[in-house]
């Protein structure tokens, strides 16, 4: 069928979306023989384009060596960078495809090339968890602390998947345990936002810096108690981890716990002398975050615990215009009986009842005209 169509005039150089040309879809579905042949009519080897971005990657990707070596041998351009890879070396690398990563570098694949989903193929390699790659790759020279990509670093993606073995193999090659990336944080926050005990206690045992600041979660300690891994939460707090380092979305590890709604997590971080009326973060206080989560137990803990009901702060301006912006209405009760102030003005709705009046809660808006507004 296609002789057929080329004898006729179908253009061999023809794009499309998904695979760029046919080429390019031929080496992705391991097509030899219709390789050859698009080849054989003047098919463009280098031409770039469709979700692999070339030929050789898709043939990379999908574990085609037999192709890969055709289409090097017919000058493909092993170092091009396209697609969703950026290059073949880290298609292969993703895929687990050894023998092939093994072809591209031995002609010439640029082993730190940065571009891609990963960034460089070390990442991608320990992302997926592709232990014999990874060692092939720092064995040509692979830098252990490139930074680019999804995880920022190939040990942030080997920490964020649970790779263990690769973590441990990238620690025994310098990497940098306390890399910092914007979103990501670091290794260790990463690991314990994602409950990997066994990869917070290696980091932990190879210096990780317990209570390093940055990323989304500004803390280990907080990334812990914002996924609710109460067993990360001790270990960290064991380590030397600060219970009221302030920082990322959630300011503090408490306001991360209570936003969240985890109970045991929030008990674990009073028992260990969080302060429970800090103040940062998206909500403000931890009181805050509990309200507008509408969680009556986290509640009524921080109360306990000495929470001021009138503390105002974060986006809702109060816990009472937290709880009733969100409908929460035995949380509303529950803080007026604590003597929060129902006339409070601040945050985004300027009152509780402004808030309650504004999402439609009508059985809140009478609740606080009967409590004084």
């Amino acid at each position: 069928m296609v002789k057929l169509l080329l004898d006729n005039g179908t253009g061999v150089n023809v794009q499309v979306e998904e695979y760029g040309t046919a080429l390019q879809e031929a080496a992705s579905e391991g097509h030899e023989h219709i390789v050859k042949l698009l080849l054989d009519n003047g098919a463009d080897i280098k031409a770039q384009g469709g979700h692999f971005g070339t030929a050789l990657q898709a043939a990379s990707a999908e574990g085609h060596e037999h192709i890969a070596k055709l289409l090097l041998d017919n000058g493909a351009d092993v170092k091009a960078q396209s697609g969703q890879y950026g290059t073949a070396l880290q298609a292969a690398s993703a895929a687990g495809h050894e023998h092939i990563a093994k072809l591209l570098l031995d002609n010439g694949a640029d082993v730190n090339a940065q571009s891609g989903q990963y960034g460089t193929a070390l990442q991608a390699a320990s992302a997926a968890g592709h232990e014999h790659i990874a060692k092939l790759l720092l064995d040509n020279g692979a830098d252990v602390n490139a930074q680019s990509g999804h995880f920022g670093t190939a040990l942030q993606a080997a920490a964020s998947e649970g790779h263990a073995h690769i973590v441990k193999l990238l620690v025994n090659k310098d990497a940098d345990v306390d890399a910092q990336v914007e979103e990501y944080g670091t290794a260790l926050q990463e690991a314990a936002s994602e409950g990997h005990e066994h990869i917070v206690k290696l980091l932990l045992d190879n210096g990780a810096d317990v209570n390093a600041q940055v990323g989304e979660y500004g803390t280990a300690l907080q990334a812990a108690s914002a996924a609710g891994h109460e067993h990360i939460a001790k270990l960290l707090l064991d380590n030397g981890a600060d219970v009221n380092a302030q920082g990322g979305q959630y300011g503090t590890a408490l306001q991360a716990a209570s936003a969240a709604g985890h109970e045991h997590i929030v008990k674990l971080l009073l028992d260990n002398g969080a302060d429970v009326n800090a103040q940062g973060g998206h909500f403000g206080t931890a009181l805050h975050g509990a309200a507008f989560k509408g969680d009556e137990h986290i509640v009524k803990l921080l109360l306990d615990n000495g929470a001021d009901a009138k503390a105002q702060g974060g986006q809702y301006g109060t816990a009472l215009q937290a709880a009733a912006s969100a409908g929460h209405e035995h949380i509303v009760k529950l803080l007026l009986d604590n003597g929060a102030d129902v006339n409070a003005q601040g945050g985004h709705f300027g009152t509780a009842l402004q808030a309650a009046a504004f999402k439609g809660h009508e059985h809140i808006v009478k609740l606080l005209l009967k409590s004084g507004v």
